[in-house]
């Protein structure tokens, strides 16, 4: 077992340390300028879609989740942020397609910078993760389906949230995120 867990972090940190930085500040420049945040992604995309949303909304920005019944109409000067490993899942393709045509930006987190979702976004942040479909440029991986790129998408995305926080304050990151976490518990 302990060899297990020794292979799958070492292979999340051989992938996080292949990602390219610029395109991790430029995720959080947007995050920042961004009049709201809309998080979209579908599976074990959209579970970490989730976590993202949580921790952006514990950070003190205005987020929500695509497919929420409490989730507003989005505008120009918003911003969506997909999660797509594959960049083929053809319901993201029709929502992209809606949030430009009304101003807003789209960023999107994949392996696959060809990818037809790809093709459509303003900008992306390309992960360079393994994922269900095997492709000749991913790296090797002892885990099934999507784990690495699931797996790298939630630690990278939680660096980005401690990053563009510290940032903004000089107050103590927990503390400040622990103000709104959840009280009814």
């Amino acid at each position: 077992m302990k060899a297990i867990i020794r292979a799958v972090a070492n292979e999340i940190s051989t992938v996080l340390s292949n990602v390219k930085e610029e395109e991790v500040l430029k995720l959080v420049t947007e995050l920042r300028k961004a009049k709201r945040i809309f998080v979209l992604g579908e599976g074990r995309s959209g579970l970490m879609g989730k976590a993202f949303a949580m921790r952006l909304m514990h950070g003190g920005y205005h987020v929500y989740v695509v497919g929420e019944t409490i989730t507003p109409s989005i505008e120009a000067g918003d911003l969506l942020v997909v999660i797509s490993g594959s960049g083929s899942t053809d319901s993201i393709f029709h929502f992209i397609e809606k949030a430009k045509k009304v101003g807003a930006k789209v960023f999107l987190v994949t392996t696959n910078r060809e990818s037809k979702i790809a093709s459509i976004s303003n900008e992306m942040l390309v992960i360079p993760a393994a994922t269900k479909y095997r492709r000749r440029n991913e790296p090797q991986t002892i885990q099934p389906l999507g784990n690495q790129f699931d797996q790298s998408v939630h630690l990278l995305l939680d660096a980005i949230i401690i990053y563009s926080l510290q940032i903004e304050t000089n107050e103590q990151l927990n503390e400040e995120m622990r103000k709104r976490h959840a009280n009814l518990e």
